[in-house]
């Protein structure tokens, strides 16, 4: 029963039959150029009739372009092909909005500006939260190897095809950022607990439907991935906030989170082939440590210190001031974000590349596998570097600028 289950579940023609239910249009072309409409129930004759003369297409040679509904995608299939069409744009821009959420722009953008603007209480613990399920999520897609939906199913992006895709990780996401956030706010703040649910549960859906609308992942993929990060946070909720006391006040916490974050990506689980995983890990591991030790450095120099009033406490709205303030400090700190993201980057990457003795140039254009070994190193190193120090800079850098200039959060280092 469970075996059905599940292989239903993974059967590429139910991302074909999801497509199809938000307006995606399949056609196939056969040699005589004569176009016919294939919806998922023909599709699943058509496949049968042609799967001894196709092989499933790998997930990383599957992707495709995208185009408006007359204008037709098309990929080479073997004696006809498959065409597909964008027959409703207002699910397809939905969708890519939503894919988004899962994103590092997105990370890039979510996470500093709540810090400087919202709660950074609940920054660090959603962050942390967000650091360990992603690391578990990520390890599982190198462990498992299982790849994306192939053959008939028509990929309308092409970013992270190369990876693996079960557990899907936007899934995971969706999860954990999103309930992580009600789960800490509902009794720290004043709001209606519906409301937060609403917006987690549409948060979360959003997120995994436009990930099998776009082809990059089975319905299974996407079941998977809720179950694991619900299992996790279910876990990791309380235990996080625990921890986050103990990172704050503990003298030896700075050399505990820089040890571990090294040991977990240094003992990464191994893929088979080269994919952006273990870069990703990386990425998403050094932000989390980096953020973690600019708390740790504003607590032990005494700018940190307990609120007066305790929670839950009222929501205060901006004024015009306030929300002036507001605009400065994102402005100012977006910009401080990519410029340390360009000098570090820059700067890491050609000091590794030196002390390796090799040509940055060379190794940035040489070919991505598991056997060149040199330029995986430089990778990890160069993004531990660059993505740790955007971590410290949100946490310690910035407002310490913002205080010097009297547009900081008046409540930034009473958020313990």
């Amino acid at each position: 029963m469970w075996e059905n289950i599940i292989e239903y579940l993974k059967d590429p023609l139910l991302v074909v039959k999801v497509q199809n239910f938000f307006g995606i249009v399949y056609k196939k072309i056969n040699n005589k150029d004569e176009t016919s409409v294939i919806h998922s129930d023909r599709l699943e004759k058509y496949e049968e009739f042609d799967i001894k003369q196709h092989k499933r297409i790998p997930s990383d040679n599957s992707g495709s372009s995208i185009t408006s509904s007359d204008t037709e995608t098309s990929e080479e299939s073997g004696p006809d092909e498959l065409d597909l069409m964008i027959g409703n744009k207002f699910w397809y821009y939905l969708f890519v909005i939503g894919t988004a959420l899962g994103d590092e722009i997105f990370y890039a953008t979510f996470i500093p500006f709540w810090f400087w603007n919202v709660d950074g209480a609940v920054g660090r613990r959603v962050v942390l939260v967000w650091t360990v399920v992603m690391y578990i999520g990520q390890g599982f897609k190198d462990i498992i190897r299982w790849p994306r939906p192939g053959y008939p199913v028509k990929k309308l992006q092409d970013k992270w095809a190369i990876e693996y895709g079960m557990p899907s990780t936007h899934a995971m996401v969706g999860v954990s950022i999103p309930f992580s956030v009600l789960f800490y706010t509902m009794d720290r703040y004043q709001y209606p607990m519906h409301w937060g649910l609403i917006i987690a549960i549409s948060w979360c859906t959003l997120i995994c439907v436009s990930r099998v609308y776009l082809g990059m992942h089975s319905v299974l993929d996407i079941a998977a991935g809720l179950v694991l990060a619900s299992t996790l946070l279910l876990v990791l909720v309380p235990l996080v906030d625990y921890l986050d006391a103990l990172l704050l006040t503990s003298h030896s916490a700075p050399l505990v989170v820089f040890a571990v974050s090294i040991l977990v990506i240094v003992y990464h689980p191994q893929s088979d082939k080269w994919t952006p995983t273990r870069g990703d890990t990386t990425m998403i591991v050094s932000v989390c440590a980096g953020i973690l030790i600019g708390s740790w450095i504003n607590y032990q120099l005494g700018n940190m210190s307990p609120p007066q009033a305790t929670p839950p406490y009222r929501i205060i709205w901006p004024s015009v001031e306030m929300f002036g303030c507001l605009l400065l400090r994102t402005t100012l700190g977006f910009c401080g974000v990519l410029a340390t993201r360009a000098i570090a980057k820059s700067f890491s990457y050609a000091v590794i590349c030196a002390l390796l003795g090799r040509d940055k140039n060379e190794l940035r254009n040489s070919e991505d596998s598991l056997d060149n070994k040199h330029k995986i190193f430089v990778e990890c190193c160069y993004k531990y570097f660059t993505c740790g120090l955007i971590g410290l800079n949100t946490t310690y850098v910035f407002p310490n600028v913002f205080d010097l200039l009297q547009i900081n959060r008046p409540t930034y280092y009473t958020e313990i």
